[in-house]
């Protein structure tokens, strides 16, 4: 079992920035590929990024590419948004998950366990 924390949301005006973290519980964190997703209000969860067990790999969402960047910190268990150039339309709670298997790779990530999320609000 994972647990994941969320913590880093809030509110900024379009163009601003915002760094996510996400803390996860667990002694095989470094093991699995891990991602973040969000959901806007009346839409589907939807992926945004996601990054290799080791770090080396990284693979984002159209709509993400260019603005945020996804890094790990494998020693501190932890998984980070770095969201830059924001928009309204990135408004959405964001959530991290667990990859579904170990050494998974990222153009294949299935969510397996969620954090409750951290809501991102930006303002036009």
């Amino acid at each position: 079992q994972v647990q994941l924390v969320e913590s880093g949301g809030g509110l900024v005006q379009a163009g601003g920035s915002l760094r996510l973290s996400c803390a996860a519980s667990g002694r095989t964190f470094s093991m699995y590929a891990m991602g973040w997703f969000r959901q806007a209000p009346g839409k589907e969860r939807e992926f945004v990024a996601a990054i290799s067990w080791s770090g080396r790999s990284t693979y984002y969402a159209d709509s993400v590419k260019g603005r945020f960047t996804i890094s790990r910190d494998n020693a501190k268990n932890t998984v980070s948004l770095q969201m830059n150039s924001l928009k309204p339309e990135d408004t959405a709670v964001y959530y991290c998950a667990t990859d579904r298997v170990v050494y998974g790779n990222v153009p294949g990530f299935t969510p397996h366990y969620w954090g409750q999320g951290t809501q991102v609000t930006v303002s036009s």
